[in-house]
């Protein structure tokens, strides 16, 4: 009896010494990297001390006496607090995903490399100032001046996974901006059309096109322009699962000073991105004593602020959807596939050959080009035709210049001088200056084509199709100081049939657009309250559309059970804001669901609807129209003989509608409740092995949230999964030019990618609420304000 108590005693100490040695283990790889804010750093290179201040949510003010030592600075600091994102974001660049997650991204590595983002990457150095070089140069050390110091103590991702980042090259900055301009693309719509017009009539087919006729609400309202185009989204499901496929939506609008409190403008701006950790965005204030005082959002692996202020101008950003990528069908040589037809001659692909590694294995793959660009359709399984791409990443533009210099523009002739090169990244900007001006500009590549055939893969064996180059800058659309004394914008048309060029066509609807101009013009003047007011405002123009044509088919059915009569009546008291308590919110976007369902699915079939879902441009352009008309051939149930109306779908999808939703949450209307329903989750790409997001709490949520995609304060679900919210504003940024001190701003997470910083989702609670934290800018402000002070010592 001895000899066993004993062993169980020895056994019980063998057992808490193995526990306690894997907590310290598991420990010391969550606080690996953890950086200390307050500690010095020796910097070989830079000339004189750079003192970094940092506020309560550890945002970097970074103080230095030249360029060189402020850009090197901040790449230590985005290294600090952002190396396995910006190794990450590198990776997705240059196609080396497959490296670090294995075989299920060779596929992805591929499609990848053939974007050839390091091609154009080195043009640029070799053709960009040597100002802005020397700012990449001076980054690229101050990045690897950390990855020499750290070796060996790297962040938890690189123990999880077992590597540690190489050297960083001027290159994997610029190839940020390819990828950026990538993910800023549409594509595929047309073959998803093409799939529905195989089963479909052409009126069918038709009632899905978008006519721009439609859509009366432009960005840009004094001359104006619009043809037919087609607007495409790339899927590339592997980046999606790493929460890399990051744009979607945004919202920007400036007020003159004759519409402020204050008697200067006020500029907003929230672009709508994947909900992510660690988000896409860093804060940072960089100053150079009386050469440069900026500040705003930094996009890890880059050091200039993308979006934000300097001392005298303001601006911000929202996607254009411009249709800039265009696909061809090739005539390939029945007697050499190797070749295509082009104007009467053979030409031959290039091949391009890649050796992709995979967890130490090493894959031999290769793509093939045509001179517009890569074949495409070996990246989507399709067998029978051969696609090429050519988009405008493939065209020249140099946004790093842009940045560059608009960090630094003091009036709107330098604005408009720096994104004159603004091309492949296309944007609607707005513009405010301390001097009252206000303005807002497509930057973006526009590209000039012939355009006889819409809606469809072009024919590649002719010259007829390819582009012409692009629209001049100084011709795309724009407004300065507008009589109405505001500018916005929100993805949606860029102006009417007056402009003389084709610029898209499957342009967001107008919705948030509308509410914003809306709120824009209920008041004599603004302040920040009220901006604040607007950015997170969840009433829905488009519901207002959808329970105006729907609602009165319902009112007069004679046949509603108790719970319909129930819901019926939430409705008619609803002042259609998607609030988190409001149980009308969730039977509208419900109910939303059933008739596109009702209305599209029996033609479609269950695998051709579900795709026709997932395309936004296709499916929110159809609804739109027949909300507008009150008809559709798509109303019609082919599976009955009674021929459909408007009325009948509108009671049947309300019915089913609410019997999913007594399903689901019992009788109670209090449970019913929009937020319940409706949640989004902070997610880390390794949370997706669950064990790592249980003992290391990766991923945050979910939380509670109102709205949906069509109210200015966004929040976009997978169709229909209300609970799986994928998109949202990525920053809410407000500024005063009267008191930049007085600008707010907010990220969904924080400024550390580190899970075991206290500021890695330190603002998250923030953002879900609606509220702020202060933008410091004056020095003054940020010294009084700082929570932690360290330097880089030469």
């Amino acid at each position: 009896m001895k000899k066993y108590q004993k062993a169980i005693v020895i056994s019980g100490i063998v057992l808490v010494v193995i526990l306690l040695a894997a907590f310290l283990f598991g420990r010391s790889i969550y606080r690996s990297g953890l950086p200390d804010y307050n500690e010095d750093i020796r910097l070989t290179g830079i000339s004189k001390p750079v003192t970094v201040y940092r506020d309560a949510y550890a945002i970097p003010h970074v103080y230095a006496g030249n360029e060189y030592d402020l850009y090197k600075a901040v790449g230590y600091l985005s290294a600090q607090d952002r190396m396995w994102q910006m190794d990450l974001l590198r990776r997705v660049s240059l196609g080396r995903l497959s490296e670090i997650f294995g075989d299920d991204f060779i596929k992805t590595d591929l499609l990848l490399r053939s974007l050839r983002f390091s091609e154009k990457s080195g043009a640029l150095v070799e053709s960009t100032d040597t100002s802005i070089i020397n700012a990449l140069q001076a980054y690229t050390d101050g990045v690897n001046a950390y990855i020499r110091d750290h070796k060996g103590n790297f962040p938890f991702e690189f123990k999880v996974l077992g590597y540690e980042p190489e050297p960083w090259q001027i290159i994997h900055s610029l190839n940020l901006i390819g990828y950026m301009a990538w993910d800023l693309k549409a594509g595929w719509s047309e073959l998803v059309l093409e799939s529905i017009a195989q089963k479909v009539d052409s009126i069918h087919l038709a009632e899905l096109l978008p006519d721009v006729s439609f859509q009366k609400s432009y960005v840009f309202r004094e001359g104006a322009g619009q043809l037919l185009a087609n607007n495409r989204l790339m899927e590339l499901n592997k980046l999606e699962e790493l929460g890399l496929d990051i744009f979607s939506g945004s919202n920007n609008w400036a007020v003159s000073g004759a519409k402020t409190i204050n008697g200067k403008p006020l500029l907003a701006n929230d672009m709508h991105l994947g909900f992510n950790i660690p988000g896409i965005w860093m804060q940072m204030h960089q100053v150079i004593d009386g050469k440069l005082n900026v500040t705003g959002l930094v996009l890890p692996g880059q050091p200039l602020v993308i979006v934000g202020h300097n001392d005298s101008i303001a601006w911000g950003m929202t996607n254009t959807y411009v249709d800039n990528l265009d696909f061809y069908e090739e005539e390939v040589n029945p007697e050499d596939p190797g070749q295509y037809r082009y104007n009467g001659e053979w030409r031959n692909f290039k091949v391009c050959r890649e050796v992709i590694k995979s967890k130490g294995e090493e894959h031999r793959e290769s793509y093939r080009l045509s001179h517009r660009g890569p074949v495409i359709s070996e990246f989507k399984d399709i067998k029978d035709r051969v696609l090429t791409m050519h988009w405008v990443g493939e065209e020249n533009s140099n946004e790093m210049r842009s940045i560059y210099l608009v960090n630094r523009a003091d009036n709107w002739g330098e604005f408009k001088d720096a994104f004159a090169s603004f091309r492949s990244i296309s944007q609607n900007i707005v513009y405010a200056d301390k001097q009252g001006n206000i303005g807002l500009y497509a930057c973006a590549g526009v590209p000039l084509r012939q355009r006889d055939r819409v809606f469809a893969v072009l024919p590649g064996d002719t010259s007829l199709y390819d582009w012409q180059g692009m629209i001049p800058f100084e011709e795309l659309p724009f407004e300065y100081n507008p009589e109405r004394g505001y500018v916005s914008s929100a993805n949606n048309r860029t102006a009417d049939s007056t402009y003389p060029y084709h610029i898209g066509t499957w342009y967001d609807m107008p919705y948030r657009l509308d509410r914003i101009n809306v709120l824009l013009s209920e008041n004599e003047s603004y302040s920040v309250s009220d901006f604040k007011r607007i950015q997170n405002d969840q009433h829905s123009v488009f519901s207002e559309l959808f329970l105006a044509k729907l609602l009165p088919a319902v009112q007069n059915s004679h046949n509603l059970g108790h719970m319909e009569k129930k819901a019926l009546q939430a409705l008619e008291k609803w002042d259609y804001t998607l609030s988190v308590s409001s149980a009308a919110a969730t039977i509208s976007e419900y109910w939303w669901y059933h008739f596109m369902d009702k209305t599209y699915r029996d033609e479609l079939g269950r695998e051709l609807f579900d795709k026709f879902s997932e395309v936004n441009s296709i499916h929110r352009a159809s609804v739109n129209r027949l909300l507008q008309t009150g008809n559709s051939a798509w109303l019609d149930n082919v599976n009955t003989e009674k021929t459909e109306q408007l009325e009948d779908i509108a009671v049947s999808s309300f019915k089913a509608a609410i019997k999913e939703l007594e399903e689901k949450k019992g009788s109670d209307l209090a449970k019913w409740k929009w937020g319940d329903h409706h949640t989004f989750t902070l997610s880390h790409p390794i949370a997706k092995v669950k064990i790592m997001d249980f003992i290391f709490r990766l991923n945050q949520g979910p939380f509670k949230v109102g709205g949906s995609f069509h109210t200015v304060s966004p929040y976009r679900y997978t169709f229909f999964k209300p609970e799986e919210i994928v998109h949202g504003a990525s920053h809410r940024s407000i500024y005063d030019l009267s008191d930049w001190d007085n600008s707010i701003s907010v990220i969904p997470t924080g400024m550390s990618g580190i899970p075991s910083s206290d500021h890695y989702c330190d603002q998250t609670e923030l953002y879900v609420s609606g509220e702020y934290h202060p933008d410091y800018f004056s020095k003054e402000s940020v010294v009084r304000n700082k929570r932690y002070e360290m330097k880089f010592l030469p």
